[in-house]
């Protein structure tokens, strides 16, 4: 099967042989993709949503890989027992929400080794938290699909020191590989933060002086992001 790019870029990162918790499944693509490709051993699809998982059920079935995905019912890692996984895929959610699926429940996140994660939102916010509670992230992925960016991380356990502030807002490996793409991402988010910035003109109260200053700062940031990788270009 032909997975989309941003489910490509994600399945990607799944190391060989491993077994996959796929958390929030939702059409089962990534399962069915990682059996049919030798990809994983063997693969946990969860979501929240009864009606979602009728419809995988009956996609693993029609593919004939009953063996080899298992389908529960359940909320993050609740359905998950510690170390019956060593990969776990979260993608298509907030990663605030990211966050709290792995904040809550820390003996079955420290018991597996690998994280891909896909986040839509909020994804300074998830490499924050993976900075600060030992996680190293080993590589990230951007990709563009239908007008809209992804940023896909791979992270492992293990100890790791941001450098620059600018790394939680900006992937660090995305800086030293993803030339052309990351320009458009970056000229993307500075043309967002100048339309918020329209929308605070002739507002004159002391919040929106704060996150006049704070937006400003951010712009400056990712110039600074995008001269680096222009200059990296030119030489």
């Amino acid at each position: 099967m032909k997975l989309s790019s941003r489910l490509q870029a994600i399945a990607d990162f799944v190391p060989r042989n491993t077994i996959v918790g796929d958390v929030g499944t939702d059409h089962g693509y990534i399962p069915v993709y990682l059996i049919e490709k030798g990809i994983a051993k063997k693969v946990i699809a969860t979501d929240l949503s009864q009606s979602s998982l009728e419809k995988i059920k009956q996609f693993v079935e029609e593919r004939k890989m009953e063996n080899y995905i298992e389908i529960r019912l359940g909320d993050g890692l609740k359905v998950l027992k510690p170390f019956e996984i060593d990969t776990l895929v979260i993608a298509g959610m907030g990663g605030l929400l990211i966050r709290d699926i792995l904040d809550k429940d820390r003996e079955k996140r420290d018991s597996i080794t690998n994280f891909i994660l896909q986040p839509n939102i909020a994804t300074k916010e998830l490499r924050k938290y993976l900075y600060e509670n030992n996680f190293e992230i080993i590589d990230e992925k951007l990709v563009k699909e239908d007008n809209k960016f992804y940023e896909i991380i791979y992270a492992k356990k293990g100890k790791s020191h941001v450098e620059d502030y600018i790394y939680y807002e900006i992937g660090e490996k995305l800086i030293v590989k993803d030339g052309l793409i990351l320009k458009e991402f970056l000229e993307d988010k500075i043309k967002i933060i100048k339309k918020i910035l329209q929308e605070l003109e002739g507002k004159k109260t002391e919040r929106s002086e704060v996150r006049r200053k704070e937006l400003m700062e951010k712009i400056e940031e990712l110039k600074v992001v995008l001269k680096k990788i222009e200059g990296d270009r030119d030489n």
